[in-house]
């Protein structure tokens, strides 16, 4: 199928924000009146298009991102629906790496919440334009100016609003345009497709006159020559307006804001206006840059550039396999064609081209510049390698991905199962990044690690469904790390003699704490051939084998640097596997000497509940070593911010809904790492050295 849309007219946007702020039935109106499909599925129903696996319908949450493509005013718009739980982080991640503009949804209610901050702040890491969207505005609480507050002190965006509500909660019942200062008012009878644009009811009238004074100041700000004409008294024509907004969205100046109800069916339809008139197109970003050999290149977002795209997600599909999801930054791509896999250094053949529309496919021909496709036939691509040209080879940047923060051990319930394990875990791991597995050799277990209780859940239950796998779980381990709290300056020698030739090495280092987050560092300062440059690369890899199991408690080794500085070698005896063991035992012996701590992850929790359940709440955080960071008022319900150690987090949900009569509920997120006291520390790593002598 030839793709006759120009690139000006193609928009990838992704729709983000906290849990239950109403990503997914945002994304059903739009393809409802967008006319993609003819019914609009509601989520508590589990009949919602872009919530298309069964664990999202039976749980009424996203859990992987579903991508789909329709069109509005003749642009083409490619939709990624991301999750809202933090457990499905890298869902968000991986989709922001590759568009260029996302909707920001919050609830007229809840405002900036907890992850709704955190996916601002991804998006903010990939320079992603936005506009906001309002949603639940026919919710008791509801207060959209509240919300654009937050906004502007939370995040410290520049958020203007473009439209205004015509009330609130139960009176809401449509939208004055700032542009156009029409009153809009949409018809019920036929769900909101049609609409009226009406005369701004008298009593509105000053509101929208300050709210449009406030529009075109905004727009003035940008723009010396506009400015001027709005200093000299005159108005902006529509025309302005809209320019001067499209260009500072992208330009991450100006965040547009709408409001609406999408449930109620009111306001979808300007905010997609929002998405054609000010989000950009791949026209409108700077090209890309990538790595060939030692220098940069870099890539305009043209068809008649080489071919480069980037494998941002993959997916096993029952009937069609290992599906690969690629963003074609440049040039285009056939079916049946050779790619050039840069990342591994092959080639590739593609087989068949998809445009996807969630969990449906329709076959194309040929992939453009600014497509959002599914690819067949990329059996070794992982997420985030690059494919491109041979002639003309680039390496995009890749993805990062937060470490996993959870693990737990499996083991298929009969022997005759542990080659089906084996192919699920190896499924599941291809398609999520942030799903980690691993075989401990002292308790002879696989282990699997994740972002959270629920993100493993998930994935034990696909391997069930999908794999007809049922494994046996153990409980939950949090991934501890070690690290050293004074600086040590030692040596090591490691002589074996046996008969023959023997084994001699020795290494003088310093070890020296890093400050957190700062991961490890390895310094040479031997100098004058007291150890051999060859021997130099040993010693590191023997440092980095001594901190994947550090001596506390079996936990990696982080924040910590290296600098070896002296040495010796014997001529006839020294060898690259000595100095692998000289450095390997000398790490463990002098890390115990710098006063070594364990760390714990520590995680923002954030609890809403009803004013009357207010102090069981609170106390619940207290009695898990948390700390309150603040209490708050959001509408009826109060809101709870503090920092609880993960460890002590497992079970909580049952625990909340208990203590609140089923009114409360909460939602974590990883915030950093904290050392454990030291009475919990001893116990800790007794109970790791019990368990592995079991």
């Amino acid at each position: 199928m030839a793709d006759i849309i120009p690139l000006a007219n193609v928009r990838n946007i992704g729709i983000m924000a906290h849990i239950d702020a109403g990503k997914t039935t945002v994304s059903e109106r739009i393809l409802f009146y967008s006319g993609k499909t003819h019914k609009i599925g509601e989520v508590h129903d589990g009949a919602a298009t872009m919530d298309w696996m069964d664990q999202e319908q039976e749980r009424g949450i996203t859990i992987t991102s579903a991508a789909t493509t329709t069109t509005w005013r003749d642009h083409r718009i490619s939709l990624i629906d991301t999750p809202g739980h933090v457990d499905f982080t890298a869902e968000v991640e991986r989709s922001l790496r590759v568009l260029d503009g996302a909707v920001a949804l919050y609830c007229a209610v809840g405002g900036v919440q907890p992850q709704s901050e955190q996916v601002w702040r991804q998006s903010e890491k990939y320079s992603v334009p936005k506009i906001v969207f309002v949603n639940k505005m026919d919710r008791t609480g509801a207060d959209f100016f509240g919300v654009v507050e937050e906004i502007q002190k939370i995040l410290g965006a520049n958020a203007v609003p473009v439209v205004i509500p015509i009330g609130k909660e139960e009176d809401f019942s449509g939208i004055i345009d700032l542009v156009t200062m029409k009153a809009v008012h949409y018809s019920e009878a036929d769900r909101g497709r049609l609409w009226t644009d009406d005369e701004i009811p008298a009593e509105l009238v000053d509101l929208a006159k300050h709210w449009r004074a406030n529009l075109v100041e905004k727009c003035a700000e940008q723009d010396d020559k506009l400015l001027e004409k709005f200093l000299e008294g005159h108005d902006l024509s529509e025309a302005e307006i809209r320019t001067i907004i499209r260009k500072a969205t992208i330009s991450r100046r100006v965040v547009p804001v709408y409001c609406g109800s999408a449930f109620k069916n009111k306001g979808v339809q300007r905010m997609l206006d929002g998405v054609v008139d000010f989000l950009p197109s791949p026209e409108d970003i700077a090209p890309i840059i990538g790595q060939v050999g030692e220098g940069q290149v870099h890539r305009k977002h043209s068809v008649d550039e080489p071919f480069s795209a980037l494998a941002f997600k993959i997916m096993s599909d029952k009937h069609m396999g290992k599906l690969t999801y690629i963003r074609v930054y440049s040039g285009k791509i056939k079916a049946g064609s050779a790619v050039f896999n840069s990342t591994q250094n092959k080639e590739q053949r593609i087989g068949r081209l998809l445009r996807m529309h969630a969990n449906r496919q329709e076959a194309i021909e040929e992939a453009h510049c600014g497509d959002i496709v599914a690819v067949i036939g990329l059996q070794q691509t992982k997420t985030g390698d690059t494919l491109c040209c041979e002639d003309n080879p680039i390496v995009l940047e890749s993805i990062e991905f937060p470490a996993p923060v959870i693990s737990i051990s499996v083991k298929p319930e009969s022997r005759s199962d542990d080659e089906k394990l084996s192919h699920a875990l190896h499924s599941l791991a291809d398609e999520d990044p942030t799903f980690v597995v691993s075989f401990d050799d002292e308790t002879k277990e696989t282990v699997i690690s994740g972002m959270g209780e629920l993100h493993l859940e998930v994935l034990v239950e696909r391997m069930k469904r999908e794999y007809a796998v049922i494994a046996q779980v153990g409980r939950p381990e949090v991934a501890y790390r070690e690290t050293g709290t004074a600086s040590v300056d030692d040596s090591y020698k490691h002589v074996k003699q046996s008969g023959g030739r023997g084994q001699y090495a020795h290494v003088c280092m310093r070890l020296e704490p890093l400050a957190a987050g700062e991961g490890f560092e390895f310094v040479n300062e031997v100098k004058g051939g007291r150890i051999p440059q060859q021997f130099i690369p040993s010693v590191q890899k023997g440092v980095v084998k001594a901190m994947l199991k550090g001596p506390v408690g079996g936990y990696p080794v982080v924040d910590i640097r290296v600098v070896l500085y002296d040495g010796s070698y014997h001529e006839v005896d020294s060898n690259e596997f000595a100095f692998i063991e000289a450095a390997r035992a000398g790490f463990h012996k002098m890390f115990l000497q710098t006063r070594p701590q364990l760390l714990e992850p520590v995680m923002s929790v954030e609890v809403v509940t009803p004013e009357d359940f207010m102090g069981p709440c609170s106390g619940s955080i207290c009695q898990r070593r948390g700390r309150i960071e603040s209490m708050d008022e959001q509408g009826e319900y109060k809101v709870i911010r503090g920092m609880v150690p993960l460890s002590e987090m497992f079970g909580y949900s049952n625990i909340v809904r208990t203590i609140s009569q089923g009114r409360a509920s909460f939602t974590m997120h990883f915030e950093h790492y904290e050392a454990v006291p030291f009475n919990l520390a001893e116990e800790i790593c007794t109970k790791r050295r019990e368990a592995k002598k079991v």
